[in-house]
């Protein structure tokens, strides 16, 4: 089958044909129809994380496509399933994370296109405890950024607790930014962005966000404050120290800052004011399968739509340095098909 390999880090990826994968026990073989690509991919190939992946390493936790062959065992699936196969590959099922549904937490789970290998590639091996159907009136490439992308917007949006009819801040309008943005208006929130781009303030504007400010024009906490008295929720999805302390800022009394983005730096937390004004802070990573069914019913219902670039497995490499570089809107998710 083809694949996209990287062998070391911060190395090419490398088009070639690799063995055809059989499903054992407990496993589906999927027909890869679409892939999204995760600036996570990058990390991976790059080894930027303090666990470091597998090498050589087939990339891809958003992938998509139809069962093929079912392994010994498996008895809620059939050949033909729509399913994808998401970041959470597969967790060990009995710890208490696995047991009070944050499976997303267990120690001892496997990634995707990280710890095992993704779905850059025609064919890709799941475990079928873990793959998610997709609603049928979904298309493969509008299904493939929910699978990391959707689900960490809204499960990140669920923890932050934030009511209908109350502001949530939303700092980044990227590829999760900008999905964040719709999850917020489904669930009934009023929305802030927040980029350094007027272009993707524009674009989130016009997904239903109420208000937005560019943190070059102003300072973004204090005008959030002094617009509406500051925000329930901020989630911060941005890869940058100044947006999470800035949406630290934004949280009026007893709201909750939401970390999702990644960025090398520390944040600053001062401890006075986040006692005096019991300040929730949360990191918060992907989401449980059942996350991942909300989300995707969201989507089904035509309460999100993701904005998609299509490439073709072959234009890896150059995708890879469009994510470097910045230059994606939305998301770019590969056609295998």
């Amino acid at each position: 089958m083809k694949a996209a390999v990287v062998h070391e880090f911060h190395g090419n990826l490398e088009i070639k044909d690799v063995p055809k994968p059989e499903a054992g026990p407990g496993q589906v073989l999927v027909h890869i129809e679409a892939c999204g690509v995760c600036h996570t991919d990058l990390h991976a190939v790059h080894g930027d994380w303090p666990v470091k992946p597998i090498m050589p390493l087939i990339p891809g936790h958003e992938g998509v496509g139809v069962v093929e062959r079912l392994g010994e065992g498996v008895t809620h699936l059939r050949v033909g399933d729509r399913v994808g196969i998401p970041w959470l590959y597969s967790a060990c099922g009995y710890c208490e994370y696995c047991l009070t549904g944050r499976e997303n937490l267990c120690p001892n789970q496997q990634n995707a296109g990280y710890s095992v290998n993704g779905s850059y590639a025609e064919y890709c091996l799941a475990d079928a405890d873990y793959v998610v159907k997709i609603p049928d009136n979904l298309d493969f490439i509008e299904a493939a950024p929910l699978f990391c992308a959707g689900v960490t917007v809204y499960k990140a949006l669920k923890v932050s607790e934030a009511k209908p009819g109350q502001w949530v801040a939303i700092y980044g309008i990227g590829g999760l930014g900008h999905l964040a943005v719709q999850y917020a208006k489904a669930m009934g929130m009023n929305v802030v962005a927040v980029d350094t781009f007027d272009e993707k303030l524009d674009l989130a504007k016009s997904l239903g966000a109420d208000l937005a400010v560019n943190p070059k024009q102003e300072d973004s906490a204090e005008w959030i404050k002094q617009k509406i008295g500051g925000v329930h929720a901020a989630v911060c999805t941005a890869v940058s120290k100044p947006a999470f302390d800035q949406a630290y800022r934004s949280i009026r009394r007893g709201g909750s800052c939401v970390l999702v983005g990644l960025p090398p730096e520390s944040m600053d937390v001062p401890i006075f004011d986040t006692v005096l004004g019991g300040i929730n802070l949360v990191g918060s990573i992907v989401g449980s399968r059942r996350d991942l069914q909300e989300a995707l019913q969201l989507a089904a219902e035509g309460k999100i739509k993701a904005i998609i670039e299509t490439k073709h497995l072959d234009d890896i490499n150059e995708v890879f340095r469009d994510l470097e570089e910045g230059t994606i809107n939305g998301r770019v998710v590969l056609d295998m098909r």
